[in-house]
C-alpha cells in the first residue's frame, strides 16, 4: 500500500495513520492528517482513541528505527488490524511529501537519490 496515494483518496473508514514517536520527535515534523499516539501509550490509548476493528497503519524515524514495529505489535495485540509504512517520516520526507510543524504544513522536496516521485 502505498500511503500517500492512499491518504489522498481515503474512503470513510480507510485506515488511521498513527506516528508513534516522542513528542519532541512530532514536534519536529509529522505526516498531515496522522494521529500522534507513543508506542508506550498504545495499550492505554488506542481504545479511547481509535475505534474497534479500525486498519491503522504506524510509522516511527525510518528504516534505522523498529519503534513501528513494536507499535505495530501493541496494535495487533489489542486486535487492530494494523501495517506498518516502511521508512518512517524519514523517506516520507525524502519522497518530497509535506510535512507538518505547529508552523504548518511544509511542502516536501524530492531528494533524486531516493525517490522516483517526479511531482
Amino acid at each position: 500500500m502505498d500511503v500517500a496515494e492512499t491518504l489522498e483518496n481515503l474512503p470513510p473508514g480507510g485506515f488511521v495513520l498513527v506516528d508513534t514517536r516522542r513528542r519532541a520527535s512530532w514536534d519536529h515534523g509529522h505526516i498531515p492528517g496522522a494521529v500522534h499516539l507513543p508506542t508506550a501509550d498504545i495499550p492505554s490509548r488506542a481504545p479511547e482513541l481509535i475505534p474497534a476493528g479500525t486498519d491503522v497503519v504506524v510509522y516511527s524515524w525510518g528504516p534505522g528505527c523498529n519503534g513501528s514495529t513494536f507499535a505495530a505489535l501493541a496494535f495487533a495485540e489489542l486486535g487492530y488490524p494494523v501495517r506498518e509504512m516502511i521508512g518512517g517520516i524519514e523517506y516520507w520526507a525524502r519522497n518530497g511529501l509535506p510535512v507538518e510543524t505547529a508552523d504548518g504544513v511544509t511542502p516536501g522536496k524530492p531528494d533524486v537519490l531516493v525517490t522516483a516521485r517526479t511531482a
